[in-house]
C-alpha cells in the first residue's frame, strides 16, 4: 500500500465524505452544467417572488390595507434573507446537500404558506403573529440559497468574483420578473391563490433538489443522495395531497369565517365576493352580500340603507342620474322608481358583480331586476379614472344632476383616493348645475373622525354639505353626506311623490340631521391623495372595536 493509499485511509470519513462532495462534476459538460445550475437560479428567483407576492395578497384579501401587509411581508422578508444568507454560511463545504435540502424545505414552507396562514385566520385569529413568523422562515431559506447556488457554480468552474455576482443575480432577477408576472397573470386566475402557491412548491422542488442532485450526483454519497431523494418524493406527495384535497379545506375555512351558510363564493380579478344565505326565527330568508368579508348589505334590513342613500339626492333635478359603485343594483332600484329619471349611468369596477346582480336568482330578485331597464347604462371601470377621463375629455360639464357615491368603505388605499379632496373635485364638476350628490360615509358612532374626516373633505372640495344619519340593524348608526357646489347647503328633504318607501319619511329625515354630543368631532384632517388621512381614522377605530 502506498503512502497515498495509507493517507488515504486514515482520514475521517467526514473528510472523506467533503473530500467526494468536493470533486468536480464529470458526466456533464462545463458549458451545460453552469446553464443548468444558473437556471435553477432563475426557477428559484421566480418561485420566492411568488411566495412574497401570495403572502402579500393573501393579507390584503383578509386584512385589507395592502401598503400595511405589503411592508409588513417585504421588510421581514428582506431582514430574514440576510439572516439566511450568514447562516447559510458554514454549509458551504456541503453545498450540494445543503442546497437540496433548503429546496426541499422552502418547496414544503412556501407551498404550504397561504394555505396555513388561511387556517390561522380562519379558525385561530392569530393572522398577523402567523405571517410575521411564515415571511421570517420561508426569507430565511430563500436567502440561504444565493450563497449555496455561488459555490456550486464555483465548483463547476472558477470564476472571479465580479463575473460570478453578475451571472448569478442575472438569471436571479430575470427569475423574479417572470414570477412577478406569472402569479397575477397566470397562477391567480387559472388556479387559485391556495393551489397556485402549492404548484409553484412543486416547482420549486424539482428545480432545486432535482436538478442539482442529478447535476451533481457524483459528488454525493449513494447514502445521502437517497435520502434526498426520497425527500423530494415526500415533498411532491404532500403537496399533491394537499392540492387535492385543497377545494375542500378552502370551503371549510371560509364558511368558519361567517355566520351562515355560504350560497356563492367567487373570487374575482378585483375582490372575493360570498353571498350568505341565513333563516330568521321568523321565518324570513336573511340574504347577506360580503366583498372581502365586509357586510355589503342584509336582506332584511337593506332597504333602510338604499332609501336613506338616494331618496335625499333625488329629491332635486334627477334627469341624469351617476352611480359610482352600487353593482348589486339596490340603489340602482331606488333611482329607478322616479319615472323622470330620464337615464342612469353605473360605473362599477368588478363586470363580475354586475353579472351576479342580473343572473344570481335571489339577488336580481331584490334589486328588481334593475339592471333590464333600458335606461340603465353600466360601465365597468375605476370611479376615480373615470370622472378624470370624463373631466379631461371636457364632457364633464353639466353632466349628472344628481350622483349617488356607494363606494366600500376605504380601509385601504385604493378605496381611500375615491374618498379624497381630489375625487369629490372632479366630481364637482361633473355635476348639472344646482345638482347634489350623496355620499355614503361609515358610522359616525363607531368611526366617527372617519365620518367626520369625510364630511371636511367634501367642504375642503368647496361643496356645501349636510351630514345626517339613520339606524340600518345590520351596520348599527350608519352615515351619509349630501352636498352641492356652493356655500349654501342642499335642503335635506325628499319628494313627496315618491311611493313604496318602507323606511324613510319626511320625519325620519329631519330627525336624521341631528347628531348627539358624543357623535361630533372636529378634530380631524382632510384626506387626500397624498396624505390619506382617512386610513389612519379607519384602522384605529376599527380596530378599537
Amino acid at each position: 500500500m502506498t503512502r497515498e493509499d495509507r493517507a488515504a485511509k486514515a482520514r475521517s470519513p467526514e473528510r472523506r465524505s467533503r473530500d467526494h462532495e468536493q470533486a468536480p462534476p464529470t458526466r456533464v459538460p462545463i458549458r451545460t452544467a453552469r446553464v443548468l445550475v444558473l437556471a435553477a437560479v432563475f426557477a428559484c428567483a421566480a418561485c420566492g417572488l411568488v411566495y412574497e407576492l401570495a403572502l402579500v395578497a393573501l393579507g390584503s384579501y383578509l386584512i385589507g390595507n395592502s401598503v400595511t401587509q405589503a411592508s409588513i411581508v417585504l421588510s421581514v422578508m428582506v431582514f430574514a434573507m440576510g439572516i439566511g444568507s450568514l447562516a447559510a454560511k458554514p454549509l458551504q463545504s456541503r453545498a450540494v446537500v445543503a442546497f437540496a435540502a433548503v429546496e426541499g424545505a422552502l418547496a414544503l414552507l412556501g407551498g404550504l404558506s397561504v394555505l396555513a396562514l388561511y387556517a390561522a385566520y380562519a379558525w385561530l385569529g392569530l393572522y398577523v403573529p402567523a405571517l410575521v413568523v411564515v415571511a421570517f422562515v420561508v426569507g430565511g431559506l430563500i436567502g440561504a440559497e444565493i450563497p449555496l447556488l455561488m459555490t456550486l457554480l464555483q465548483r463547476i468552474r472558477k470564476q472571479d468574483a465580479g463575473s460570478a455576482v453578475a451571472d448569478l443575480f442575472a438569471a436571479d432577477y430575470v427569475g423574479a420578473l417572470l414570477g412577478g408576472l406569472a402569479f397575477p397573470f397566470l397562477l391567480l386566475p387559472l388556479f387559485g391563490h391556495i393551489k397556485g402557491t402549492l404548484l409553484v412548491g412543486a416547482g420549486n422542488a424539482v428545480a432545486g433538489m432535482a436538478v442539482v442532485l442529478w447535476l451533481f450526483r457524483g459528488q454525493v454519497r449513494r447514502g445521502a443522495r437517497l435520502m434526498l431523494w426520497g425527500g423530494l418524493a415526500g415533498v411532491l406527495a404532500v403537496l399533491g395531497g394537499t392540492y387535492a384535497l385543497a377545494d375542500r379545506f378552502e370551503v371549510s375555512a371560509r364558511q368558519a369565517l361567517y355566520r351562515d351558510p355560504i350560497a356563492l363564493a367567487e373570487r374575482t380579478a378585483y375582490q372575493e365576493i360570498v353571498i350568505t344565505r341565513g333563516l330568521k326565527l321568523s321565518g324570513r330568508s336573511d340574504l347577506r352580500l360580503f366583498l372581502n368579508g365586509d357586510l355589503q348589505f342584509s336582506s332584511v334590513d337593506e332597504y333602510r340603507y338604499h332609501e336613506a342613500l338616494v331618496h335625499p339626492a333625488l329629491a332635486g333635478t334627477r334627469g341624469n342620474v351617476l352611480i359610482l359603485g352600487g353593482g348589486d343594483g339596490l340603489a340602482l332600484r331606488e333611482v329607478l322608481r322616479y319615472r323622470d329619471v330620464r337615464r342612469v349611468t353605473l360605473v362599477e369596477l368588478d363586470p363580475e358583480m354586475v353579472r351576479l346582480a342580473r343572473t344570481y336568482g335571489e339577488l336580481a330578485a331584490l334589486n328588481r331586476r334593475a339592471f333590464e331597464d333600458p335606461r340603465v347604462d353600466v360601465v365597468n371601470a375605476d370611479g376615480f379614472s373615470w370622472l378624470r377621463e370624463r373631466v379631461g375629455a371636457g364632457s364633464g360639464a353639466g353632466g349628472f344632476d344628481s350622483v349617488i357615491v356607494d363606494f366600500p368603505d376605504p380601509d385601504d388605499v385604493s378605496t381611500a383616493k375615491l374618498y379624497s379632496v381630489e375625487f369629490y373635485g372632479l366630481l364637482k364638476r361633473v355635476l348639472a348645475p344646482g345638482g347634489r350628490f350623496v355620499v355614503q360615509s361609515g358610522s359616525p358612532f363607531f368611526a366617527p373622525r372617519s365620518f367626520w374626516c369625510i364630511e371636511r373633505t367634501i367642504r375642503e372640495a368647496g361643496l356645501a354639505t349636510v351630514p345626517y344619519h339613520v339606524d340600518v340593524p345590520s351596520f348599527g348608526d350608519w352615515g351619509y353626506v349630501l352636498a352641492t357646489p356652493g356655500d349654501a347647503p342642499p335642503p335635506l328633504r325628499m319628494d313627496p311623490t315618491v311611493t313604496g318607501l318602507r323606511f324613510l319619511d319626511e320625519g325620519v329625515l329631519r330627525a336624521s340631521s341631528v347628531f348627539a354630543r358624543d357623535l361630533r368631532r372636529d378634530d380631524v384632517d382632510v384626506n387626500t391623495l397624498i396624505k390619506p388621512k382617512l386610513l389612519d381614522y379607519q384602522r384605529q377605530e376599527w380596530r378599537d372595536l
